[in-house]
């Protein structure tokens, strides 16, 4: 299989991070291995969509951190990404929004293209554009997720908060914890400067707060609308915060710790898989407080890491396998 990784820019791929450990397990199961960076790719007078990759190389004695560092080394080398048997969607929009603003919506464009040329493409780029934002957590039953507001409206905030209390307010297009506030009540002194701070980023999502989010939540994986597994070991573990700050974000000083799955979490999953496999969202990280998902994480879910330390085993081979089964049903 011919597979590459779209990310924002190659120099800037952190080798600790779940891309990378995605592309060293098909390495490791002998596929031909890509990276791209969203600003790389060339449609050539034939109509070719083609690309400057960089090539990543598994050899026998790689840590994560050589293997990153050849892979950025090395020469770029044109390949025609139409000749791919499956594009991977690691790029973050967000992270390129203020800097790249012509870049953050490439990827899924990209992705568009060579879906319609037959490539394989995870996550659906379609789909990917809705589930980017967190306003695609109200498309699920109401008993998965927290009551909640879309506003850019301080008003509306106020009124919200007013009547449900405890309340979590952070931007509709965010990541890594940035501007996240947790609200205790109407009579909150700070309210009007935590809103006028997440309204700079454009619509505010405010939830009702879930008993136990004091205590962080769990990040728990999903392949093809399953938990992920591999060896008898879920991709899932608990985020808790560090001291007083209410984000257990990793990026923002939380700190994992292992999660055992329970009903709980498989009614939730349940309850979530179809629509998840129907919006081709094949893998993604959904954050849970108690019986709540607070969070969908569709564009390019990180945590594997903390699910290689916890529990001694590295689940990626798992994702990729399935993307094999995937591309080969594809080229039937």
């Amino acid at each position: 299989m011919r597979i590459a990784f779209l990310v924002n820019e190659v120099v800037t791929e952190v080798d600790e991070y779940t891309t990378t450990r995605l592309a060293r397990a098909a390495a490791q199961l002998g596929h031909e291995v890509w990276y791209v960076g969203v600003g790389d790719a060339e449609l050539d007078g034939d109509g070719q969509l083609g690309a400057r990759a960089h090539g990543a190389e598994l050899e026998q004695d790689d840590t994560l951190e050589s293997f990153m560092e050849r892979v950025k080394e090395g020469d770029g080398e044109r390949i025609v990404m139409d000749d791919l048997d499956a594009l991977f969607l690691r790029n973050e929009s967000l992270e390129d929004i203020q800097d790249r603003p012509w870049a953050s919506s490439m990827g899924v464009v990209l992705g568009q293209v060579l879906k319609a040329r037959g490539v394989t493409v995870v996550n659906d780029p379609m789909s990917l554009v809705r589930a980017t934002s967190k306003l695609y957590l109200e498309e699920f039953p109401e008993r998965v997720r927290p009551r909640s507001l879309v506003t850019r409206d301080p008003e509306a905030i106020e009124k919200f908060v007013a009547e449900v209390g405890h309340s979590v307010v952070k931007p509709l297009y965010g990541a890594k914890g940035r501007n996240v506030f947790v609200i205790e009540d109407e009579d909150e002194s700070n309210l009007a400067q935590m809103t006028e701070a997440v309204l700079q980023d454009g619509y505010a999502i405010v939830q009702q707060f879930v008993d136990g989010g004091e205590d962080g939540d769990a990040r728990i994986f999903l392949l093809d609308g399953e938990i992920l597994e591999r060896d008898g070991k879920y991709a899932a573990f608990r985020r808790i915060p560090d001291g007083n700050d209410p984000r257990a974000n990793i990026s923002a000083g939380g700190h994992p710790v292992p999660l055992e799955i329970g009903d709980v979490e498989r009614g939730i999953v349940d309850a979530m898989s179809k629509k998840l496999v129907a919006d081709g969202m094949f893998f993604v990280g959904i954050d849970v407080i108690g019986d709540k998902v607070v969070e969908i994480n569709a564009e390019s879910p990180g945590g594997m890491q903390a699910v290689e330390r916890l529990y001694e085993v590295d689940v990626c081979p798992a994702v990729i396998e399935a993307v094999e089964r995937r591309t080969t049903a594809v080229t039937r």
